[in-house]
């Protein structure tokens, strides 16, 4: 066992009331982890880190652990939080492979999971615990989702993505790759070839626009389709980013190691949406930032911006009266995501809110019976353990409601 991992557990207070678990949108049982591995029960704390949140090892890797369980560390209120992370993943990474998962004899009942994102890879795993016969069907040629195809390798090794398809198979699940719900499949072919239900976790892989004149120059990409492929793309050597979330550090990362030499980021404000740690390694990398830049246009030079006046907490109070134009080989637009709309224009009365996603109740069920979404396509972009802590959910809503069916 690594010594750092050794010195992190012996410094758990095992609070009575733990916070960082409190701080956990999954509840991990943080202290019950430590003292297993520090009563050598490796196995044990592995399982029930796994029976807890299926993607635990992916979550110790790119979870914002300063605003949730380390944040919430009652070392770190005086001094250096318990490392959390770095435990979790010793156990998380040491165990998966070797894991023997438990599961419910088979019951007959099929279901269907689009999407293999955070949401539907643990709602493909619970559904496969709980005895059912699942098939996922994903557009892409790899599972994973946006963890696949919008988080760098350097952020997220993909060989844990494999581990993980690896781990389905294992439990039977099927999966369907380049298969689009909504094209040649619809949701009536799967009713009608005997799914019982389906469970919806498709992300949001549709860019928000800025709105601005000039969006669709050659000199434009937008962020979740650059990091999809970054090899393919020739920025040049100065980039500028509209945006300072997650995805915008992931593309002024990925675009300095793919040979741009000058990387800026801009926002309107001073708030930057990525953890505190993403944004120190964007500088360490050698990015820059610049706010209180409003977005007019984008032109053959780059953005033309508007030089707003921030006050003390960051809100604009008011403008400079010159613009400023920048000089730029490549825009990159990193300002959030929407899901797409082909599911729901193929889907007769699947509801949708006024920004696209689904509409769903209590238990995770849309306007059609027996469909179900969790994940991003509901609530919008969050992070991976929220969408895991959402499917989680939403599958015993649908095994209850199952089991119901299958009692009448």
């Amino acid at each position: 066992m690594a010594s750092h991992v050794i010195d992190e557990i012996n410094r758990c207070l095992q609070c009575a009331k733990p916070a960082c678990r409190q701080g956990c949108p999954i509840h991990t049982p943080i202290p019950e982890m430590i003292r297993l591995l520090k009563e050598h029960r490796l196995n044990e704390a592995g399982e029930m880190l796994f029976d807890n949140n299926p993607l635990s090892l992916i979550c110790s890797v790119i979870c914002n652990h300063e605003r949730q369980c380390e944040g919430n560390c009652v070392l770190g209120r005086k001094g250096n939080a318990v490392q959390i992370s770095t435990i979790e993943h010793y156990i998380s990474d040491t165990c998966l492979d070797n894991m023997q998962i438990k599961c419910l004899p088979d019951n007959g009942i099929a279901v269907a999971v689009i999407g293999s994102g955070a949401a539907g890879l643990a709602g493909a795993i619970q559904l496969a615990r709980l005895g059912y016969r699942v098939t996922i069907f994903d557009s892409k040629d790899r599972i994973g989702g946006v963890m696949q195809y919008g988080i760098p390798e350097f952020r997220l090794p993909k060989s844990i993505l494999e581990r993980f398809k690896d781990k389905l198979l294992e439990l039977g699940v099927r999966i369907r790759l380049n298969t689009t719900i909504g094209n040649a499949l619809r949701i009536d072919n799967l009713f009608r070839d005997d799914y019982r239900a389906v469970f919806i976790g498709t992300g949001v892989w549709r860019p928000r626009t800025l709105g601005v004149k000039g969006e669709s120059r050659g000199n434009v990409l937008f962020g979740i389709d650059y990091l999809a492929n970054p090899r393919q793309h020739n920025l040049g050597q100065t980039v500028a980013i509209i945006g300072l979330g997650d995805t915008a550090m992931d593309v002024a990362r990925t675009s300095l190691r793919h040979g741009a030499q000058h990387v800026t980021l801009y926002g309107r404000t001073n708030r930057i949406g990525a953890s505190t740690e993403q944004m120190n390694y964007t500088q360490l990398d050698g990015a820059e930032f610049e706010f209180g830049k409003q977005i007019l246009e984008i032109n053959e030079q780059g953005p033309l911006f508007r030089q707003l006046i921030l006050d003390e907490n960051g809100n604009a109070c008011g403008e400079l009266p010159e613009l400023l134009q920048v000089q730029a080989d490549s825009v990159i637009i990193a300002v959030s995501q929407g899901p797409r709309r082909r599911l729901v224009d193929t889907t007769k009365g699947l509801e949708i809110d006024e920004k696209g996603f689904l509409v769903v109740d209590e238990n995770g069920q849309t306007s059609l019976p027996m469909v179900y979404a969790a994940g991003d396509v509901v609530t919008g972009p969050r992070n991976v353990v929220q969408a895991v802590a959402g499917a989680k959910k939403v599958v015993a809503a649908m095994h209850q409601k199952l089991q119901t069916q299958n009692t009448l």
